[in-house]
């Protein structure tokens, strides 16, 4: 008797969401609570579990197809998956089995049908992580044909780049897969691709947010040598005890919420006619996932160490490339912080994160001659750049909380001591 898999609630004001990759196949094996399938939504991919043990059944759905709460996208049948898998036809081989799939209009796993992106067979070793199958997409590496490092066979990152960096050159001159129109014959290609879920979302917020927003951008910058010196000297033993790296967020993140507290309009939010002031930081904090950037919470900054801010923000970190962010972790938040400078940003104008009032950009540290005590001296410096809303928050405003910010970072005691 088959037992039906059906969508599950996704989250407050969630009510579809895309489907991403098969995690199974018709005719494996499936354990109960085993991942299935994984959805894209608005904020984050989930992954949709098996209710019972038995064989994965037929897909109700293709990927790239979008599906409401409760609908239908598989079933499980009852056995154990060995008879299932034997009574299966013969995948084809691994070639021609991208055509086949396209020509009989089956799901790819990793692609999204016949819209330009290199089908990915379903007959590879083991189901795509997301950040694995951007970096097969990425690269044009067939999976079925590439050995996995990773734990129970599964391809890493790192085999798809080994498996493209050997690639023979001949492969170049490979005809383009099915949906890749060439614009001339001289070698020029256009590739199309749908936008994920998550594209268009934040294509859309950051529309609106220039919409609605009367948006203004000051700067300053800021001496590091302090923090870095400090970070050299206790980076080992704050490790040792704490089990993470010590990185620079873990002072800014702190720092910040020292500013917001002196200067509360910047932490504010603007609902129809009201302004709505918090007496916490709940402090969101910009990490890159497969897709694009999301934007997980730090809640109540205000009130953990910088060791306990660097535990949020590298477990956050890891689980976006891994795609395990859940949805409530990416919800509220009253302050942004964006940090371009790990690509090399040198300064950039930050886009508010609505309904928040302001975002802080980070840039890359890069050494300068800046003037100390009459001297012209080389220091570490870094841009920083404060997008806000001006119908909340003023200049004077804008302009001293990027100071208090600054005196914060060159003199870290100040962080200690809360001054």
């Amino acid at each position: 008797m088959a037992t039906e898999v059906l969508v599950p609630t996704l989250g407050e004001s969630i009510t579809e969401a895309t489907v991403g990759e098969w995690l199974k196949q018709p005719g494996e094996a499936v354990a109960a609570d085993e991942p299935i399938a994984s959805l894209e939504t608005d904020k984050v991919s989930v992954e949709v579990p098996s209710p019972v043990a038995g064989v994965m059944g037929q897909h109700a759905v293709k990927v790239g197809d979008t599906v409401e709460v409760g609908a239908l996208i598989a079933t499980i049948e009852s056995g154990d998956g060995a008879a299932a898998a034997s009574a299966s036809p013969a995948p084809a081989p691994a070639a021609s089995a991208p055509q086949a799939a396209a020509a009989s209009g089956a799901p790819v796993a990793g692609g999204y049908g016949n819209h330009g992106e290199t089908p990915v067979t379903t007959n590879a070793p083991a189901a795509l992580s997301p950040s694995v199958r951007r970096a097969v997409l990425e690269h044009g590496v067939d999976p079925s044909t590439v050995k996995g490092t990773g734990k129970d066979g599964r391809l890493t990152k790192e085999d798809v780049a080994a498996a493209a960096s050997t690639k023979p050159a001949e492969a170049s001159a490979a005809p383009a897969p099915q949906g890749a129109a060439a614009a001339t014959s001289g070698g020029r290609k256009e590739e199309r691709v749908k936008m994920t879920r998550l594209r268009q979302t934040i294509a859309k917020r950051l529309k609106e947010a220039q919409n609605s927003a009367a948006m203004l951008t000051t700067f300053n910058d800021v001496d590091m040598t302090a923090v870095i010196e400090a970070r050299a000297k206790y980076k080992d033993l704050f490790e040792k005890k704490h089990g993470v790296r010590l990185g620079f967020m873990g002072f800014f993140v702190k720092a910040a919420t020292m500013a917001l507290k002196d200067i509360p309009s910047v932490n504010a939010s603007i609902e129809g006619d009201e302004i709505v002031y918090h007496d916490y930081a709940d402090i969101s904090v910009a990490v890159s996932a497969p897709n694009g950037l999301v934007v997980p919470v730090i809640r109540d900054a205000q009130e953990l160490s910088v060791a306990g801010i660097e535990k949020t923000i590298g477990d956050f970190g890891k689980r976006a490339k891994d795609g395990t962010l859940k949805m409530d972790e990416m919800k509220g938040g009253t302050f942004t912080i964006s940090n371009g400078g790990v690509f090399g940003s040198l300064m950039s104008t930050p886009i508010i994160n609505p309904p928040q009032s302001a975002v802080l950009g980070l840039h890359r540290i890069e050494e300068r001659p800046v003037v100390r005590d009459g001297q012209v001296v080389v220091r570490p410096m870094m841009y920083l750049a404060l997008s806000y809303d001006h119908r909340l928050i003023d200049g004077r405003e804008a302009v001293t909380f990027l100071v208090a910010l600054k005196n914060a970072i060159e003199d870290p005691t100040r962080i200690l001591i809360d001054l």
